[in-house]
């Protein structure tokens, strides 16, 4: 139990005073919009919408803004903002397949339905320093300074039909695993709104993935690609665009449109040596995310698959495969939390364990005396039998 410590609120107001003195910087340039860094660090906005469990590009902004940049601290502060929300409903499932794509890319297939689309990427870059965005024409959008025009999302070329998935491919002939919901499925919970607990089925291990840390992840996948998960992974299908929301109102008996979300899709092919009852045929991991975050989908698809290790028979050998280890320790918050709480007063418990090193070490010391005034005592060497004579 932890008590408040008094006495240090000037202390506190003062760290505050800093805090936005050190984000502000160097008052002489111009300050940095919630603006600039929705419409220029999409990606990291992104980010923070998936793992922050809002999907407001303004609000995450805002809050990277207001994080000065650390994005495990600005999906705190989104996902602290969230609990104040109220609840209207839920929308219907998404169909992804409807999506509006702007970037779509297989591993598995040269030739796909509706062809390959590159998009924008850094795939295909050199990864070099281009030294041109120091310049200031770059950096304030054009030789006069004024601030550079955005064009609208409505004017990015995109494909304007739905493209089939490429698991369709291996649907016709039967050989990956059919994942169609049933009638009789129970309702996926609520992770937002309830606690985490085991078992866990796979709707609330994806939500739980969905809102975990990149990095956590990213390691993870990284690991059962290097052997710790029994399973080879091809990337199946990789999707960017925009969907459909539609939610079901009372008053109209039915499904209404009430808007468009971007998000990341990724379906991992993996390999299955089936069973007596189940052929050898191909599985899939699945990864969604808010916005344009391709590594977290991946890395959200090879976990996926890595957990489903004791449904599909095969032996858990690795941590990845470990649902309880996997989903308490891969939430950015909590792990943040946890280990940040190290800085706050332990001066209680320190002297306790203080105190405690002190008297074994006394009593360590008092042994020790003990055994060797004993060993070099007159009589202890006369009785003492030799190695030789105990050898004998």
């Amino acid at each position: 139990m932890y008590v408040a410590v008094k006495g240090g609120e000037r202390a506190i107001e003062a760290s505050w005073r800093l805090l936005d003195k050190s984000r502000r910087g160097d008052t002489q340039l111009a300050e940095l919009s919630v603006a600039q860094i929705r419409e220029q660090l999409r990606l990291a906005v992104a980010r923070v919408m998936t793992e922050g469990s809002v999907y407001d590009e303004e609000l995450a902004a805002l809050a990277i803004k207001q994080a000065a940049g650390d994005l495990v601290e600005a999906i705190f502060l989104l996902r602290a903002y969230r609990t104040t929300l109220p609840r209207f409903g839920y929308t219907q499932p998404l169909d992804s397949e409807a999506m509006r794509v702007e970037r779509r890319i297989s591993a598995t297939f040269k030739d796909v339905p509706g062809g390959q689309l590159l998009g924008a990427t850094y795939d295909y870059t050199q990864r070099l320093l281009d030294f041109a965005l120091l310049a200031d024409a770059h950096a304030s959008g054009n030789a006069t300074g004024e601030p550079a025009t955005v064009a609208p999302r409505d004017a990015v070329d995109a494909t304007p039909e739905a493209m089939p998935r490429v698991v369709s491919l291996l649907n016709k002939e039967g050989l990956i695993e059919q994942e169609r919901p049933t009638p009789e499925a129970a309702e996926p919970g609520d992770l937002t709104r309830e606690p985490l607990a085991f078992p866990a089925s796979r709707a609330t291990r994806l939500q739980n993935l969905a809102r975990g840390d990149e990095g956590f992840l990213l390691a993870m996948g990284y690991a059962t690609q290097r052997g710790y998960a029994h399973s080879h992974p091809f990337a199946g299908e990789i999707r960017f665009g925009s969907v459909t929301l539609e939610m079901e109102l009372d008053e109209l008996g039915e499904a209404v449109e009430i808007g468009e979300i971007d998000i990341t899709e990724c379906q991992m092919i993996n390999q299955f040596a089936g069973s007596g009852e189940v052929p050898p045929t191909f599985t899939q991991g699945y990864g969604l995310t808010f916005g344009h975050c391709e590594r977290k989908a991946m890395a959200m698809a090879l976990v996926d698959r890595a957990l489903r290790a004791e449904e599909l028979g095969e032996t858990i050998a690795s941590p990845t495969q470990d649902i309880e280890f996997m989903l308490s320790h891969s939430d950015s918050v909590e792990a943040s939390g946890f280990v940040q709480h190290l800085k706050l007063p332990h001066y209680v418990d320190f002297q306790a364990e203080l105190e405690l090193v002190r008297r074994l070490r006394a009593q360590h010391v008092a042994t020790s005396s003990s055994i060797d005034s004993a060993s070099s005592s007159p009589d202890a060497t006369e009785t003492a039998p030799s190695q030789q004579e105990q050898a004998a």
